[in-house]
């Protein structure tokens, strides 16, 4: 399928699948330049379920989180890099910090984090799992990290 949408055709499209019986899982992240630990991470993330989610942070909430040199990619190609991956189904910008609020209104069935999470300290762990979902942590690939890739490209620039 693979769609970059707004909150409320996400919202519809969660019920057309919960209304016939499919999974739906949720992560989140910036997703800046996507390199083989980004990959890796979605495939294990869609594999858990029949439709994968994902929050993606817009270009100020970015800004706040990691700086004012990021994002590199802005929005609109992050979310074309994003919605193009075989495993994901859809792509959601959310101007948060967090995507609580994202998360509260789509009550996916499986709430997917990855590093070294506590499921508890997961944003929307709380939410999903009254709602009677699970949260799941999977493990990064090591050697692999947005940061890594951007000081590799200015050691060498």
């Amino acid at each position: 399928m693979n769609h970059a949408v707004e909150w409320q055709a996400a919202r519809t499209l969660v019920e057309q699948w919960h209304a016939t019986g499919k999974t739906v899982v949720f992560t989140n992240g910036c997703f800046d330049l996507l390199h083989p630990g980004h990959i890796d991470y979605l495939n294990k993330a869609r594999a858990l379920g029949d439709a994968l989610i994902v929050g993606l942070n817009d270009d100020d909430s970015i800004t706040r989180l990691k700086g004012p040199t990021r994002p590199i990619n802005p929005l609109a190609d992050r979310q074309v890099m994003l919605a193009a991956l075989k495993a994901v189904d859809l792509v959601v910008p959310f101007e948060e910090d967090t995507p609580l609020e994202l998360i509260r209104l789509l009550l996916p069935d499986m709430l997917v984090k990855g590093g070294d999470y506590q499921p508890d300290e997961i944003v929307g762990a709380r939410e999903v799992r009254e709602n009677g979902g699970h949260v799941t942590v999977i493990d990064f690939v090591d050697g692999h990290s947005t940061t890594a890739l951007i000081r590799r490209i200015q050691q060498v620039g």
